[in-house]
């Protein structure tokens, strides 16, 4: 014998409230199966139930409810498997976007956990041994900002043709790198393939030193200007590495090639 539920029990299964129940009905995206002619009491069937299942997932890929109702209308599988793959690929870009969202907060969860015992930061230039990086350019952004800084993995994607998004990840890192007078917003690439933007950071010695955004410049030319007369190199490039300072705030360390 089919069971059928009210609309409140309905509401529990499907983890949604009965009003959203009743304003999916008023637009005609799920109705329920049969009404008591007595009482009025309208009652779903486990057809109306995994609809609305449907429903809740297809909404948490972000989909609009117009969206959803096209969707469920199709009587051509050819175009509800277009449609879903559409849907996995904003869950994908969804899920994407809530890691790297997770992993800044994390770093900023353990930046303030150490705050209490970490060491100032280093005033004075001091060498540091890196290895090979291959950094992805921005192709308009200069500098980070708030707004960037927290989306720049959507940004660099943004910026790849179609075909070559599959073939590139990044670090939760990123900086300014700056060759030629020019300054441009920079993700070091964990996976990549050839294309415009890209650069290499040999593996070698650098120069670095901490600084802020209103010092850097000034930092910046004065490891230059050690490099030059202390080491006797003068690189082509120079690199800003953005350092979480707190969920909002950033410093950068200054690095200066100096030799492999």
């Amino acid at each position: 014998m089919e069971k059928f539920f009210s609309i409140g029990e309905a509401a529990e299964i499907v983890h949604m409230t009965a009003e959203t129940l009743r304003h999916y009905d008023r637009i005609g995206l799920v109705k329920p199966c049969k009404a008591d002619e007595w009482t009025g009491y309208r009652y779903y069937s486990q057809r109306e139930i995994v609809r609305l299942e449907t429903i809740r997932a297809l909404r948490c890929m972000d989909l609009s409810l117009a969206e959803i109702k096209e969707i469920l209308s199709y009587g051509d599988f050819g175009k509800i498997v277009d449609a879903l793959k559409r849907a996995e690929r904003n869950a994908d870009e969804k899920i994407a976007e809530l890691q790297d969202a997770k992993a800044k907060i994390g770093r900023a969860r353990r930046h303030y956990e150490s705050k209490r015992q970490s060491e100032p930061s280093a005033k004075a230039p001091f060498i540091k041994v890196l290895p090979r990086r291959v950094i992805l350019l921005s192709e308009s952004m200069e500098r980070p900002a708030v707004d960037n800084l927290w989306n720049y993995h959507r940004h660099f994607y943004g910026q790849l043709p179609e075909e070559l998004k599959g073939d590139f990840a990044f670090e939760d890192l990123a900086g300014i790198y700056e060759e030629t007078g020019r300054q441009r917003l920079f993700a070091v690439c964990t996976k990549y393939k050839q294309t415009e933007g890209i650069r290499v950071l040999p593996a070698g010695k650098y120069l670095c030193a901490d600084c802020t955004e209103e010092n850097r410049r000034q930092t910046t030319e004065a490891l230059l200007a050690r490099a030059e007369t202390e080491y006797g190199v003068r690189p082509d490039f120079s690199v800003l590495l953005v350092v979480l300072s707190g969920i909002l705030k950033w410093n950068y360390q200054a690095q200066i090639f100096l030799s492999e």
